[in-house]
């Protein structure tokens, strides 16, 4: 999706929220550039309580609390 499309998307002419997330397009993010990847938790979690994510040399955990809120742990 390009910057015109996201900023479409965050008018009053906007798809409603399920149009916007099949699109790929995370409605409440905010915009910052053009080539920024969004996508839900649903869709990083899939059925999987935690993710692990290699940046560098370290290993961080995302997992999902029982209230819905995420947690980042090195």
């Amino acid at each position: 999706m390009n910057l015109s499309h996201a900023i479409a998307a965050r008018t009053n002419d906007a798809p409603n929220d399920a149009e916007a997330l099949q699109r790929g397009f995370a409605t409440g993010a905010p915009i910052r550039a053009a080539n920024v990847r969004s996508i839900t938790s649903e869709q990083l979690f899939a059925e999987f309580p935690e993710v692990q994510i290699a940046h560098g040399d370290a290993v961080y955990r995302l997992r999902q609390t029982s209230l819905g809120k995420l947690i980042l742990t090195k």
